[in-house]
């Protein structure tokens, strides 16, 4: 491609910039998918929070077109200990990042190709804003949540207007400007913490919320199809008249590794016969509702007939097999896209944070159905005859079925050549090559 001179115009270079605080898969997603669209992309992990897990070293390995740099913040012995007034290793860890930040300027400017745009995750929201504006270079995030969940924290900073008193008044539900009444009870428990050692809020939600509007866009694993009310909501101006655009470019696609996982047990089981349980590890369930689980997952017909798998696997691999009937899962965002791509009905059971307004977001989509009493964790045991129920309905619901195939046919679609994903996607590219073309000249 020319540009007016005549002149052949270099592809764009992003940087992506994940903090390491929250999963790394969407982000290699979303690399890949711009390296397929001639855009050369620099990933760079931050030292102290990146797992070198065996996956990370398999992508790397199995994409060299991504150029994979480390960029090592100052370590915890650098800082006056008693500058730290809190003692959350997650709050902790976000600060020295931030902290260290003032590194990154000489270390973009270092790279071989001027760089047309970083992308990060919402944690570094505040931290970037102004050397990425000190270095004319546009700043976009990649939200890891749904719009839904994203709209609300995008309407944090008006909400509770420097207090969170608003959560504990007497309504059940929260009014944002574009959406559907939010019940208090899908609001994280740590925005309803009004005591002094919540720094959840002081320190990471509201100063990363209050900076959006310096950020150039935010680019979401969802699409239009599937959260329409968020998105329009978002883009309007109704939450908000001065955030930035939203980008629905998902699902994001899938990306091959070296070492593909193969399921010789799943290939032995009938169509849409088995229901795939996976929570992740962040959050381990108690030894009586493991047991509870088991209890309602088994029946005389399936008895000593599961499998436990250990280690990570490729979950989209599994959610893609024939054999896949349903899925258990708390809801996290990354799980619900890749459901929504190979159209398997879902039980969430959310455990925390945005998961059960993700929850709500499978619901009203179609994709399946979620524990509403629950509670948030372990408050509440959930019986083995419950879920037995609700497992039950996924596997054997026909309209439920079909209401998820329908899902995964509007997914797909979105990301073909002239879908809505793709075309987002496309403009995007195109707005980062015009800026990166501006920064060259």
């Amino acid at each position: 491609m020319s540009n007016s001179k005549g002149i052949q115009a270099e592809p764009p270079h992003i940087a992506f910039l994940p903090s390491g605080m929250s999963h790394l898969i969407p982000f290699f997603r979303l690399a890949i998918m711009l390296a397929s669209r001639n855009c050369n992309v620099t990933f760079i992990t931050i030292q102290s929070t990146a797992a070198g897990s065996p996956h990370d070293s398999s992508f790397f390995s199995t994409h060299p077109e991504i150029k994979h740099l480390e960029f090592e913040i100052l370590p915890f012995g650098a800082f006056d200990a008693s500058s730290f007034t809190i003692n959350d290793l997650f709050i902790i860890q976000i600060e020295a990042i931030n902290r260290s930040l003032h590194l990154l300027s000489p270390f973009l400017s270092s790279l071989s190709r001027p760089v047309s745009a970083i992308f990060s995750d919402f944690v570094l929201a505040a931290g970037l804003a102004q050397i990425s504006g000190d270095l004319g270079i546009p700043h976009y995030l990649v939200s890891t949540t749904s719009a839904r969940f994203y709209s609300t924290v995008a309407y944090l900073p008006t909400l509770i207007s420097g207090t969170p008193a608003v959560f504990s008044g007497s309504s059940e539900e929260i009014e944002i400007p574009g959406l559907a009444p939010l019940p208090k009870s899908s609001i994280p428990l740590p925005w309803l913490d009004n005591s002094p050692s919540n720094h959840l809020l002081d320190a990471y939600l509201l100063p990363n919320a209050r900076s959006l509007p310096n950020v150039n866009g935010i680019l979401l694993n969802t699409f239009q199809w599937f959260e329409p009310e968020a998105i329009a909501a978002l883009n309007s101006g109704k939450i908000s008249s001065n955030l930035p655009p939203v980008f629905p470019v998902g699902p994001f696609e899938p990306y091959k590794l070296i070492k593909h996982h193969r399921f010789p047990w799943l290939d032995d089981q009938a169509s849409e016969s088995v229901v795939y349980v996976s929570f992740g590890s962040r959050d381990p369930m108690s030894a009586d509702q493991i047991r509870e689980l088991h209890n309602g997952l088994e029946t005389k017909s399936a008895k000593g007939r599961g499998r436990i798998l250990k280690g990570w696997v490729n979950q989209e691999d599994i959610l893609a097999h024939p054999a896949i009937g349903g899925f258990v899962n708390q809801c996290e965002w990354d799980s619900v896209m890749e459901a929504a791509g190979q159209g398997v009905p879902m039980l969430a059971w959310p455990q925390h944070g945005d998961q059960r307004m993700n929850a709500e977001v499978v619901e009203k989509a179609g994709l399946g159905i979620w524990l509403k009493g629950s509670g948030w964790g372990g408050e509440r045991l959930v019986k083995g005859e419950e879920i037995g129920k609700m497992v039950s309905q996924i596997m054997t619901d026909s309209n439920m079925r079909f209401k998820a195939k329908k899902v995964r046919e509007e997914a797909r679609k979105a990301c073909q050549v002239d879908g809505s994903s793709e075309k987002v996607l496309r403009g995007v590219i195109e707005r980062v090559k015009q800026k990166g073309q501006k920064l060259a000249n």
